[in-house]
């Protein structure tokens, strides 16, 4: 997981791996998770979802269990840089109307308040 911090906004970008299945997901859950437990002062997470080829349910599972999680602690989720073949899982799914999803990761940092 690269993750990189804009700590003048309390903010952090975490660029996903190139494929979100069933194969990898409880790997990178367990990261994602430990990493926001032990992160206190990040609120707001931006997924830079540019590199990301490949994404079946189970990888959408995980962005919406990371969103609950986010919201929770009184964050905000964006997700940035969707590919052709991703955006097709959001559509679907109706998954487009959970998250706020973006072109750029300066787009969606300008968007949180």
């Amino acid at each position: 997981m690269q993750v990189e911090f804009r700590n003048e906004e309390r903010l952090a970008i975490i660029q996903p791996p190139p494929t979100l299945n069933a194969a990898v997901i409880d790997q990178i859950r367990e990261d994602w998770f430990f990493w926001l437990q032990n992160t206190k002062a990040v609120r707001n997470v931006i997924l830079d979802m540019r590199q990301v080829a490949f994404m079946d349910s189970s990888g959408l599972g995980l962005l919406v269990a990371f969103l609950r999680r986010v919201v929770t602690r009184g964050g905000d989720l964006k997700i940035v840089g969707l590919q052709p073949g991703v955006r097709v899982v959001f559509e679907i799914t109706r998954a487009y109307k959970i998250f706020e999803i973006f072109d750029t990761v300066d787009e969606a940092a300008q968007s949180i308040s």
